[in-house]
């Protein structure tokens, strides 16, 4: 519905990137919602992806038998992946202050 669901602080970590992550999702105009997320909404959903220090934005192909999308990096998974990439490498002013230079 084109809506991003996250799970809500105290059931994971609220990390940097996911919070980063959401910041965009803003900016983008897309709505967040952040809630527990229960395993039938997991199965109704077009993607999903990970966040993370390491996995910076990763898609998630599938869990159990449910394959997202076709299988492959879905569209909006593809957006967030590229707009994180320019955050991260100075190429979003919007987000520079979330860089420290060295």
């Amino acid at each position: 519905n084109a809506e991003l669901l996250t799970p809500a602080k105290g059931c994971i970590l609220p990390g940097i990137t996911r919070d980063t992550i959401i910041q965009l999702a803003g900016s983008m105009n897309i709505k967040v919602t952040e809630k527990i997320i229960t395993p039938d909404e997991v199965m109704q959903a077009d993607e999903a992806f990970f966040t993370g220090t390491a996995a910076e934005v990763s898609p998630i192909r599938s869990i159990n038998d449910k394959v997202f999308g076709d299988g492959n990096v879905g569209a909006i998974t593809k957006k967030f992946k590229d707009a994180y990439s320019d955050v991260i490498y100075g190429r979003n002013a919007q987000f520079e202050k979330f860089l420290t230079y060295v």
